[in-house]
């Protein structure tokens, strides 16, 4: 019988007296930086951001920022109201103790679209057409993110006796289970990554700002559902309802808005593009 892999990489990836840093912090800092990296790219293409319009290059210089504020804050609130509000509230200190770990996409999810807002409009950006670039890289993020996860042996996926089964260190007993992080990995990063890319090239879907932002919310919301269903639920929290976790009941807006994006875009007239190639 093939013995399961075991999960034991170690999440300091350089230790240095006493600082240490992680593969998790290094995992975010490679997301958002190749994730900013690609959105220049794709406004500077003519067939997919009109010459001279918004947002430019200058413009996705500057929101960097609030994009890894709109990440840390709304994923440190997402934690602590969606997941253990109990907890925070008898510890508040603990709010601040980001160094170790905590952190909710669905949080993030809201703190970005929050910064996205507010930055576009100060700016006078066309919000639909800058969430569409800034859609279009998240997935790049939430592979590394993903990937991080599973170097710390950390949202392990429920028992199984697949040939691919992984032990984690960290799980409450000695026993197989799903990787459930590299289907997220996967799922929400590398496919939900090229769906968006093939439908970027699509003329009718560019010229349709609003329409990549609703593909990716239902994209990144069928996908966590699915993998929820091999990732065992946060020990602390368990089961929402019966077989429903906290995650799939957060996906359900989630989805719901992704549609009502699409819906609103294909409502609205086209917007005209280059025909050229890209340069």
């Amino acid at each position: 019988m093939t013995m399961p892999f075991v999960d034991s990489f170690n999440p300091v990836a350089i230790q240095i007296g006493p600082l240490a840093i992680r593969w998790y912090g290094l995992a975010y800092l490679t997301g958002l930086v190749l994730g900013w990296r690609y959105t220049i790219w794709l406004a500077r293409q003519p067939r997919f951001n009109p010459p001279g319009s918004r947002p430019t290059s200058a413009d996705l210089d500057d929101f960097l920022f609030w994009a890894f504020a709109g990440v840390l804050l709304g994923g440190r609130l997402g934690i602590i109201l969606f997941y253990q509000p109990s907890f925070y509230l008898s510890h508040p200190l603990a709010m601040l103790e980001i160094w170790e770990g905590g952190m909710s996409f669905h949080g993030g999810c809201i703190g970005v679209i929050t910064a996205l807002v507010v930055f576009s409009r100060r700016r006078g950006i066309p919000v639909p057409r800058m969430g569409d670039l800034v859609c279009c890289a998240t997935p790049i993020g939430l592979f590394f993110g993903r990937l991080a996860n599973f170097v710390n042996g950390e949202l392990w996926g429920r028992p199984t006796d697949e040939p691919w089964g992984m032990i984690f260190p960290n799980a409450p007993d000695f026993e197989p289970r799903h990787p459930s992080q590299l289907y997220e990995a996967a799922s929400e990063g590398l496919i939900l990554f090229t769906v968006l890319a093939v439908l970027a090239q699509i003329p009718a879907v560019r010229a349709r700002a609003g329409v990549l932002t609703g593909v990716f919310l239902m994209g990144y919301a069928i996908a966590r559902s699915t993998c929820e269903l091999f990732r065992e639920p946060d020990a602390y929290l368990g089961f929402i309802l019966p077989g429903i976790s906290m995650g799939q009941i957060l996906c359900i807006p989630m989805a719901v808005a992704g549609a009502a994006f699409i819906v609103y875009a294909l409502r609205r007239p086209p917007m005209a593009l280059a025909p050229s190639a890209p340069v």
